[in-house]
């Protein structure tokens, strides 16, 4: 298959990059960071998560911050809910565009979501039918789809069909996350093969990796050369799963920006000011961030 001439990036570095944070940004910083991100040419930015506060502190101002985001046209800001309760705030705060969370693997939905893998998904039917009634886009995350570090391998048919019963119950897009960060382009593309002979259109599928192993650009360029043509990716490269320590960072935008930029592969993302964003973000953080391409600009 021919590489892709464009792709689409899906910024998350403001939900699910800080939520991994061990510092909170104010609620100013984040609006700050999401209009650098919309400065840079992104026209998907995962804004933020309305999860109980409790268990994701770094992002209990989810209210504040949507209520006060000033949006630009032609940028998507999704949002992530957990249940009605979460719907329907984000409802209450102006969310246009829904995610939900479900686990491909039985132990990392137990211990992330607190239910089994099926009872996610029967509560989630309820919640993407409300949400597609209010006419909402929804997106729909898997995550465990490679391996799982209490499960192990997780096998492509139960992937398959986790990401059916999403398509089916009303999302218009599915994200498959390697969580672990664990699979490399071998096991990326069969993965992918098997997606495709089931019918699965990649138009609907974006892949989510973390680079634990140092693996995430390979896995995406893997992806690249089977037709997916969009992308997770997160400024700086920060992330992880706060319910999932082992879990890496997320595949950085600006390394993959750098891939793009040397196969003359379209993103409208600038990767100039995707770095700059990157250092601007380092410093509110307090810490270096892990991207190679920020880090290596950083000593030019």
């Amino acid at each position: 298959m021919p590489r892709p001439k464009r792709i689409v990036l899906v910024e998350v570095a403001p939900r699910d990059g800080l939520q991994s944070e061990a510092r909170i940004l104010t609620t100013e910083a984040k609006l700050e960071l999401i209009s650098r991100l919309a400065g840079a040419g992104h026209t998907v930015i995962e804004a933020t998560s309305f999860v109980n506060p409790a268990a994701v502190p770094q992002l209990a101002d989810a209210e504040d911050l949507m209520k006060r985001l000033k949006r630009r046209t032609g940028v998507r800001y999704p949002v992530l809910v957990p249940n009605e309760k979460g719907l329907e705030r984000a409802l209450s705060a102006g969310a246009d565009d829904i995610a939900v969370f479900a686990s491909a693997s039985e132990s990392y939905s137990r211990k992330n979501l607190n239910h089994s893998r099926d009872e996610v998904f029967a509560a989630y039917a309820p919640v993407v039918r409300r949400a597609k009634d209010a006419g909402k886009h929804v997106r729909g995350y898997l995550s465990m789809v490679i391996a799982d570090p209490w499960d192990g391998p997780t096998p492509h048919d139960v992937v398959r069909d986790c990401a059916r019963k999403l398509l089916d119950m009303g999302c218009d897009e599915l994200s498959l996350g390697d969580t672990l960060g664990s699979g490399t382009p071998h096991e990326v593309a069969a993965l992918i093969e098997v997606l495709q002979a089931s019918s699965i259109p990649l138009a609907t599928v974006a892949m989510h990796f973390h680079d634990t192993y140092g693996q995430a650009l390979a896995n995406a360029n893997a992806a690249m050369s089977l037709g997916v043509t969009t992308f997770d990716t997160s400024t700086g490269g920060i992330g992880g799963s706060p319910f999932a320590k082992m879990s890496g960072g997320n595949l950085a935008t600006e390394d993959l920006l750098w891939l793009c930029r040397g196969e003359n592969i379209e993103t409208d993302v600038d990767l100039d000011v995707t770095v700059a964003t990157a250092r601007w973000l380092a410093g509110e953080l307090g810490h270096e961030l892990p991207a190679h391409v920020s880090r290596a600009w950083a000593r030019g």
